[in-house]
């Protein structure tokens, strides 16, 4: 840097570099120091870089060394088979013919064990069958809650007359306790016929006849007694 440098009456100013002169020494020892310097530069050694090359695997086919072909073997000979012609088939064996006997043996039945000949069998006649069994009968009867209602109205006619009478009269009754069919008996007067038939037929009710417990049509014998009250 330069040095400025100033008069002591200021008259002008001058420059450092012109009042101080360059040293021939110092020039020389600059210039050996460079060279010194450049040399151990050029004598430096530099590292080379081979430039980089991709390797490239060939694989090359190993022949394989192939199987040793099987051992022959000896194979035995066919064996050749003759077919032989089969033997005419035998005749079926007839049996003689055997004469059976339609007949059979010699039975004789007889009532009694007397007098039997040898090598006969006796066969006993069979006992009577059992006498069937009787079935058991129930007569029709009057069906408890049909009985308040089963006198017949009086008839108007014999009660002006104060005539009393009675009616004897024969009634189916079917399987339901109903009386399908009334026949007279007898009878006091026609009136009391007639309103006893009419009062059977639509109110008489009864438990019906019964065969070994199954319900049946029966007939019943029926007598209805006419009395005025008081007489």
């Amino acid at each position: 840097m330069g040095l400025m440098t100033a008069s002591a009456n200021g008259a002008h100013m001058q420059s450092g570099y012109r009042g101080a002169g360059r040293s021939p020494v110092g020039i020389g020892a600059a210039i050996a120091v460079h060279a010194v310097a450049g040399g151990l530069f050029l004598l430096t050694p530099r590292e080379v870089y081979a430039p980089y090359v991709p390797q490239i695997l060939i694989g090359n086919q190993i022949p394989l060394t192939p199987p040793p072909p099987p051992e022959k073997t000896d194979q035995p000979p066919e064996s050749k088979i003759t077919p032989k012609a089969l033997p005419d088939p035998l005749p079926a064996r007839v049996d003689p013919a055997i004469d059976i006997p339609t007949t059979g043996p010699d039975i004789r039945t007889t009532d009694t064990v007397t007098n039997t000949k040898p090598g006969t069998v006796e066969i006993l006649p069979p006992p009577p069958p059992d006498p069937p069994r009787e079935a058991v009968l129930r007569e029709a009867r009057i069906d408890p809650r049909a009985l308040p209602a089963f006198q017949p109205e009086y008839p108007g006619s014999m009660v002006r007359q104060g005539l009393e009478g009675s009616v004897t009269v024969r009634v189916t009754i079917s399987p339901e306790g109903r009386v399908t069919a009334i026949e007279q008996l007898s009878a006091t007067d026609e009136a009391f016929w007639i309103a006893t038939q009419r009062h059977a037929l639509r109110k008489w009710r009864f438990q019906p006849a019964t065969r070994d417990g199954v319900a049946t049509v029966s007939s019943k014998v029926m007598t209805v007694h006419f009395r005025l009250a008081g007489i």
